[in-house]
């Protein structure tokens, strides 16, 4: 992940294992074969070498690439954290405290609408009031760590969505070959941040990470070897037994991990960009989502559909999406910027940018515990929506 969006690894588990249920019309695509490619991870094989080839590895350069990769946020980054919370909390009320469905899920609404900002908010305000800039700079360390458990797990989520969507189920053997592969590349990628004691800057305050033993590091690279080939074996045997693969998924999942989460380091120009296509993959699972709800609505009397959907239901959408672009602006910008401007702290123990690494580590921490509930096979609002089932 990077500094211009703390998300960089969104994602905990960002899409769900679904249930092997019938998609809704046969429908074996969340749009169409060029969107689900380019959306899921394909734009970025477009994207990254013409950066590698095309754009100097110049300072200047990297600042004009910096300058890109800012306006995107506004419109592709930023936007796909605001959705989140649109969705989650939207009818939380029902979701957390109602008498309907799993009383299991229901309390997964609560601790990660409730207690968790709660907590997440009172830790940072409590580093701030004790001046503790050190603590408080740990927890950067953590929004990177569980950065690269949402992406891993996005990874992932996307591999199992494409099998439900194609109807090409994996077994849990297979399931598991994916998962622990997908954890040993978040594990390994984590330990790449952190194999020398630094100091890293966000936003003018330090975070710290950790000394990395050598053995360590290197075990990690033997186990991500390991489980990838052990992966591939499966995959393989599965292919030749005529069983097939959902094509796209496992495009989405191998970039995620490897690109994404590896070999993005390679390069300083990557790790500006790659967060956008982290967001636009979740934004397609998001806009799929919202389409399958929007035409979900029935219509009233006399009232037309186009693409689908009632003029009402285009227009709630574009609300919708309005409202994430607001959302999020006012989340990662005009809320902390302002209060910068008109909170009186210590400048000298926390920079001059503290609500911006206050607001950038909460969003995207909370993100993770947001996703864990959100995009679970458990939840009927995802089987519904997502795949168009019930």
């Amino acid at each position: 992940m990077t500094v211009l969006q703390g998300d960089g690894l969104t994602a905990a588990a960002a899409v769900p294992e679904a249930a092997p249920a019938r998609p809704a019309k046969g429908r074996r695509w969340l749009f169409n074969p060029v969107v689900d490619v380019l959306g899921l991870g394909g734009a970025s094989l477009l994207a990254l070498p013409l950066i590698w080839l095309l754009v100097p590895a110049t300072a200047e350069a990297q600042r004009q690439v910096a300058v890109f990769a800012i306006a995107m946020t506004h419109f592709i980054n930023h936007p796909h954290f605001a959705n989140s919370y649109q969705i989650f909390y939207g009818g939380f009320a029902a979701k957390a405290f109602g008498s309907e469905g799993d009383a299991l899920l229901r309390w997964r609404y609560r601790f990660a609408g409730i207690f968790v900002p709660l907590a997440l908010g009172g830790f940072l305000a409590g580093c701030v009031l004790a001046g503790d800039a050190r603590t408080l700079g740990f927890a950067g360390n953590l929004m990177f760590l569980l950065v690269g458990w949402h992406y891993a797990k996005q990874g992932y989520g996307m591999a199992i969505v494409d099998s439900v969507l194609k109807r090409r189920f994996y077994d849990a053997g297979q399931k598991r070959a994916l998962l622990w592969n997908a954890y040993a590349c978040w594990s390994l990628s984590w330990l790449t941040g952190n194999r020398s004691v630094a100091q890293q800057d966000l936003w003018g305050l330090k975070y710290y990470t950790f000394s990395i033993p050598d053995w360590l590091y290197f075990a990690a690279v033997g186990v991500a070897a390991a489980t990838g080939l052990w992966l591939l074996l499966v995959l393989g045997r599965r292919f030749f037994a005529g069983k097939g693969l959902a094509w796209t998924g496992i495009m989405a999942y191998a970039i995620t991990l490897y690109l994404w989460l590896i070999f993005v380091r390679i390069d300083a120009r990557f790790l500006l960009v790659v967060p956008a296509f982290h967001s636009l993959q979740y934004l397609v699972v998001v806009w799929r989502y919202k389409l399958n709800e929007a035409a979900a609505r029935p219509a009233r009397a006399g009232e037309g559909r186009f693409g689908g959907l009632t003029a009402y239901a285009w227009l709630r959408l574009a609300l919708f999406l309005a409202v994430g672009v607001l959302v999020g602006w006012a989340l990662f910008w005009g809320l902390p910027q302002w209060l910068n401007k008109v909170v009186d702290y210590d400048r000298a123990v926390f920079g001059p940018a503290l609500f911006l690494f206050a607001f950038w580590i909460f969003v995207n921490v909370h993100h993770y515990f947001l996703d864990n509930v959100m995009w679970r096979r458990d939840n009927a609002l995802t089987k519904r929506f997502l795949f168009g089932q019930g």
